[in-house]
């Protein structure tokens, strides 16, 4: 008996050993507030109460509302709420290295309002963050929710204990929980050489505590956490928010018949999509060495950054073909008189590798960025003036100090906006107001504008008030981009509402424009009126009201605000707001003081745009259609691209707007979208027309027909000219096929184009116009020949021989941009880069730092 016992015993011990093997050695995703289920992504999350040591004080509660851009209900849509300390002890296995994700969705739980939620969190005796609200947090960097990964150093427990404990500093709060993931990491972390202060020293990563600031494809697309590397469920976001400088470099991707090599590296270091894919410069080299290729990251000053940059060769199989230099914030990492040689690393093409850095900015007073610029290396005269960088990984390193941060500051038009809808009376100053209209209607160099814009409003403030040092921003968050349905409408908005956009009353609609005087319109469109308002004072935007007799008002209103709620961009318009009161549906937008690109190129009310300006609003608009193709999870179809759909503000900014007639969703993973024709005449794709199926090269045809526009100043559409003259596209194409489309070139621009500019310029149209949409490039394609094309035009400029047919040498016509045809090829050396050989004069694009 007793030996049966003994047995059972030792075989429910036996049982219990290996149920805590497997649950430590499995991920863990805890879903707090619920029951548990899958997501998305395939996860399955679990209940929490049992990982809780007490659930005294404690609740579940589920969200009011919710917001379209959360990527699942779970684990956002039910949250644990803490009125006191709580702790969660979660199993582990001692001496690994741990993933801690905490999910935040700063809705209202029940009766918990989470703008009322402050609280701290610790991970056994590591402060993770302090005084943390989530509601302030999303709303400062207009993100629906929230996101934190922090990696955990190795430690002899085989549990890890995380404290949630309400701030004592405000009466009547609490901590809250949405989500929290706990995933084992493999040993991906060893030394770092310091780079800059302390450049004598390495930094040994592997002991440190690390919160991740950012991850990035380089050159690639989004990675959602199902698609990562070793189970890990990290998220990869696109670079394209974070280049910064006059050169945005080409994107290249290896044959995907093609395996990538991980060498000695573990295969979690990061995915194949991350290594298959890069960004280069351009193929001029000589252009090349007199730029850098650039990002720019945001993050907290007097901290200490690990940068992992990711490299993998997908073009060159010899030595000296590539050699560059890497600097961050100005101190080199790795540069001449060794500079990087990527297959000196490798031995052989396509095998993946990284370097780690350590950047310290305890000395950098103030600094609250990290540039990383790459720049071609002459010294031992490569074969080609060339970069390359296929992805990017930014960490803050604890150093045996607390990994917490301020919440960030709202910026002044955000307190202005609380202060309205709380019937406050305003406090500002009149300099303050002005600023907010800066603010407005300025925009800021990336998706993440509005962070741009706290930086420049907080430093003003810091200098006066000298609180706290500004938060990082943190990593972009794209949402699901489900367009339609048959959703409420009223309620659909009021999710919308919730800290993207602000709902305004029909009184304050009214009393913006005057209630809705004449002599306040600024345009006539399908959607109806747009007129000219004053909001907060002084600032100045643009309401577009909804014509009750148009039958898609509804469909377009509720796409426009779905679209424009999540995407910030330089070049597209910011939506400020909307309104569904009293029987209105309005929107509220930027004010773009100088109104459509069309009325400045063939309005006699507007003066006459030069070459030079009409490349520059190409450029922008392509920019940001080339940001909707590709920034976000799934792309995006403008579907109505035309001149009068191209906003200039005061500084004649291209911004692209009205996105009522957009697509998007996951069924473009199929190439393309079936669906009902629409558009406008003139700049319709006749692929799209025939087969009802929509593809981003629809944008890319009808952003053609804008390019000719530009170029001959008359519409797209001229119903009084001969039949063959009606359609721009139809009849640009046959005089460009004759070789007479000097003809029909815009006589105010005679004489001031450089012919290989306009060479270029019109071989682009011509792509953008082919009938076959396979034909036609990516718009990331067309951006780059377009800023090509913009480079010639000012070498002509600066040696003043534009319009000199002898001034500028022509080129082999057979030596093309290899971005003509719409795919690079990754094999073709001459393709990439010019040969040093070649003698191409140009101008100095930029003032390079880092060299």
């Amino acid at each position: 008996m007793k030996m049966m016992k003994y047995l059972a015993n030792l075989i429910a011990g036996v049982c219990l050993i290996f149920n805590l093997i497997l649950v430590s050695s499995q991920p863990l995703f805890v879903d707090c507030g619920s029951k548990g289920g899958k997501d998305e992504y395939g996860r399955t999350w679990v209940e929490d109460a049992k990982y809780l040591t007490s659930s005294k004080n404690s609740e579940q509660a589920g969200a009011q509302h919710h917001n379209p851009l959360l990527p699942s209900t779970l684990p956002y849509m039910n949250a644990r709420i803490f009125k006191s300390q709580a702790t969660y002890k979660f199993p582990k296995k001692a001496k690994e290295r741990y993933f801690l994700r905490f999910h935040f969705y700063p809705s209202t739980f029940g009766n918990y309002d989470v703008s009322k939620s402050y609280f701290a969190v610790a991970a056994g005796e590591i402060p993770l963050m302090n005084n943390f609200s989530a509601a302030i947090t999303c709303r400062a960097l207009t993100q629906a929710y929230l996101v934190r990964e922090y990696s955990l150093a190795p430690s002899d427990c085989d549990s890890l204990e995380i404290t949630f404990t309400p701030s004592t500093n405000y009466s009547d709060t609490f901590a809250f929980v949405n989500g929290i993931e706990l995933v084992v990491m493999p040993n991906l972390l060893g030394t770092a050489p310091m780079v800059g202060y302390r450049s004598w020293s390495v930094l040994d990563v592997a002991t440190e505590n690390l919160q991740t600031m950012y991850r990035v494809n380089v050159g690639g697309q989004f990675i959602p956490p199902n698609k990562d590397a070793g189970g890990l469920s990290r998220t990869w976001y696109i670079d394209d928010t974070y280049l910064n400088g006059a050169v945005q470099g080409l994107s290249i991707q290896s044959d995907k018949t093609i395996k990538i090599d991980y060498g000695n590296m573990s295969t979690a270091t990061a995915p194949e999509d991350v290594y298959s894919t890069a960004r280069v410069m351009g193929k001029f080299g000589k252009v090349n060495l007199q730029t850098n290729l650039t990002w720019v990251f945001r993050v907290d000053p007097n901290i200490t950054y690990l940068v992992r940059l990711h490299f993998c060769e997908l073009q060159f199989d010899k030595l000296n073909n590539r050699m560059f230099n890497i600097y961050l914030n100005n101190h080199s990492a790795i540069a001449d008189p060794y500079p990087a040689d990527i297959l000196a690393w490798t031995n052989q093409k396509d095998v993946a590798t990284y370097k780690d850095f350590a950047l310290d900015l305890n000395d950098e007073s103030g600094h609250e960025q990290i540039r990383v610029d790459l720049n071609p290396s002459a010294i031992h005269n490569p074969r080609y003036y060339n970069v390359l960088l296929n992805g990017l990984e930014i960490f803050k390193v604890s150093e045996g100090r607390s990994l917490a941060s301020p919440n960030p500051e709202l910026s002044d038009m955000m307190i202005q906006e609380d202060q309205v809808a709380m019937n406050k009376p305003k406090t500002f100053s009149k300099s303050s107001d002005n600023i907010v209209v800066v603010g407005a209607t300025g925009g800021a160099a990336a998706a993440f504008v509005v962070v741009a814009l706290l930086a420049f409003f907080y430093t003003k403030k810091r200098k006066v008030h000298r609180v706290g040092p500004h938060t990082s921003s943190w990593l972009p968050v794209y949402g699901n981009s489900n367009v339609g349905g048959s959703r409420s409408n009223s309620a659909h908005l009021s999710a919308l509402a919730q800290g993207l956009s602000r709902h305004f009353s029909i009184a304050e609609i009214k009393q913006a424009t005057n209630n809705f005087d004449e002599s306040n319109v600024i345009g006539v469109g399908g959607f109806g009126k747009v007129y000219k308002g004053v909001i907060n004072g002084g600032t100045k935007v643009a309401i577009k009201r909804s014509n009750p007799s148009s039958e898609q008002g509804i469909n377009e209103f509720q796409t426009e605000i779905e679209m424009l709620s999540k995407l910030r961009h330089k070049h597209l318009v910011s939506l400020i707001g909307f309104c569904e009161d009293g029987g209105e549906m309005c929107l509220v937008y930027d004010y773009m003081a100088l109104g459509t690109f069309r009325e400045h190129i063939y309005n006699n009310k507007k003066s006459n745009l030069s070459w030079k300006k009409r490349l520059e609003i190409c450029i922008g608009a392509a920019r940001g259609l080339h940001y909707l193709h590709t920034g976000a999870q799934y792309t995006i179809i403008h579907r109505d691209v035309k001149t009068t759909n191209i906003l200039l503000d005061e500084k004649w900014v291209a911004k692209v707007s009205d996105f009522g007639l957009s697509k998007t969703g996951p069924d473009m993973n199929q190439g393309h979208v079936s669906t009902v024709v629409k558009g406008s005449f003139g700049y319709l794709d006749p692929e799209y027309f025939r087969r009802q199926q929509l593809t981003e090269k629809s944008d890319v045809y009808s952003f053609g027909v804008v390019l000719f526009e530009a170029l001959c100043a008359r519409p797209a559409l001229n119903p009084s000219l001969p039949k063959e003259q009606v359609s721009l596209a139809d009849w640009a194409l046959s005089c460009h096929k004759k070789g007479t489309l000097d003809d029909i070139i815009d006589p105010h621009l005679k004489d001031k184009i450089d012919p290989e500019c306009l060479k270029k310029f019109a071989g682009t149209a011509v792509k953008c116009l082919s009938d076959q949409g396979i034909d036609r490039p990516h718009m990331g394609d067309v951006l780059w020949n377009l800023e090509f094309a913009l480079q010639l035009q000012e070498t002509a400029d600066s040696s003043g021989s534009s319009g000199d047919q002898g001034s500028v040498r022509s080129r082999d016509a057979s030596v093309r941009n290899p971005r003509e045809s719409g795919n690079l090829s990754v094999g073709s050396e001459h393709e990439l880069n010019e040969s040093k050989d070649d003698s191409v004069i140009f101008s100095q694009l930029v003032n390079p730092t880092g060299r």
